[in-house]
């Protein structure tokens, strides 16, 4: 029997994870104990999403564990062993601004739940493939002393800057820098996961996300740019601008196109790779564009407003290099764009709110 073991399976990633490989594999474990809730609230509950994948996919079990509990994480593994084939590590506390708030939560929740991770699969399936979901907030502010130009509706980087064509590589130092507390428990992780496949040889992947998007997003103000930017287009509620005069750039990534980046990494994986993993040129916006298109796409007029003062460790201007993934993986395309990831949050939330 054929295992995939996904941590965080009712999140974002995660949940597209269950639904993507629950056709490849004959067995898929979640684990996943909705600490999205504590982190922001019940409006960021996952519930619904582990409701509904209970109901459709029929080869879906979900164990209601904590990551950072190794005895338990064990328990799991111990039952399924060597029949795991792969690990896709995605559960997290994911906002640098809550990541202040309770610096021991977010620590161990990200770093030490990783190593927990790495160590169990070293122990119980050591060939199994291991995926996790990294962040491009391990860079800090480096990317905000590279030359930015202010344009109408958008920071965009000097083009004549090497950057300019195809955006951050993973040659980028995440060193000496201003990351966040999330940044922080993030590179720990990330380091962790390049180090068990570079020491113990797994194979062990870190792809370095932008902005993770799509329709089973469960958005708040403190994390899911886009989803919470719709569900304010739809509800009417306030939005605020945080500095940079709204013209900070994300590039934005569905989370299918990033399962699928998983797939063709697990098809012929790697030891200990880093991949920038991001919407890239072809999908990426400013938070002024994007209330833009909110609004056409929703058909309303949004309630928002602009506060002159930026969030720690925010980023003016990022936009994904994923050529490296591109020449390992030279079968693996985008399938949406940013007009397709907003139009599907649109009738997404519509449906639950």
């Amino acid at each position: 029997m054929d295992v995939a073991l996904i941590t965080g399976s009712a999140g974002l990633i995660g949940s597209e994870a269950v639904e993507f490989f629950s056709e490849k594999f004959d067995l898929i474990i979640g684990i996943d104990n909705n600490m999205r809730s504590y982190f922001f609230g019940e409006e960021a509950s996952t519930k619904w999403n582990n409701n509904r994948l209970k109901a459709e996919i029929s080869n879906y079990k979900c164990y209601n564990t904590d990551i950072r509990e190794f005895n338990k994480i064990e328990e799991v593994f111990k039952e399924y062993g060597g029949d795991i084939k792969l690990v896709v590590h995605t559960a997290a506390q994911p906002s640098h601004d809550w990541a202040a708030k309770e610096p021991l939560t977010d620590f161990t929740v990200n770093a030490n739940g990783t190593l927990n991770m790495l160590e169990i699969t070293r122990l119980y399936c050591s060939n199994a493939v291991f995926i996790f979901t990294s962040t491009n907030k391990v860079y800090g502010d480096n990317p905000n002393y590279l030359p930015l130009v202010e344009h109408e509706k958008r920071w965009e980087i000097d083009e004549n800057h090497p950057y300019f064509k195809d955006g951050i590589n993973e040659n980028m130092s995440i060193d000496q820098t201003k990351h966040s507390l999330f940044g922080v428990s993030k590179i720990a992780a990330d380091v962790l996961v390049q180090e068990y496949g570079r020491y113990f040889n797994m194979k062990t992947a870190v792809f370095r996300g932008g902005c993770l998007s799509g329709p089973k997003h469960s958005g708040t103000q403190l994390h899911g740019f886009l989803s919470y930017l719709m569900k304010c287009a739809l509800t009417g509620d306030h939005y605020t601008i945080f500095g940079y005069k709204g013209k900070q750039v994300r590039d934005n990534i569905h989370a299918w196109d990033m399962i699928n980046m998983f797939w063709n990494y697990y098809q012929n994986p790697r030891v200990g790779e880093v991949y920038n993993a991001g919407g890239s040129r072809h999908s990426n916006c400013s938070v002024l564009e994007a209330l833009k298109i909110c609004e056409r796409i929703s058909d309303k007029k949004m309630n928002y407003s602009y506060a002159s003062e930026n969030r720690i460790g925010d980023h003016i201007w990022y936009i994904s290099d994923v050529n490296k993934f591109k020449q390992h993986y030279p079968e693996w395309s985008y399938k949406y764009n940013l007009e397709d990831i907003l139009s599907q949050i649109y009738y997404s939330t519509k449906n639950r709110i």
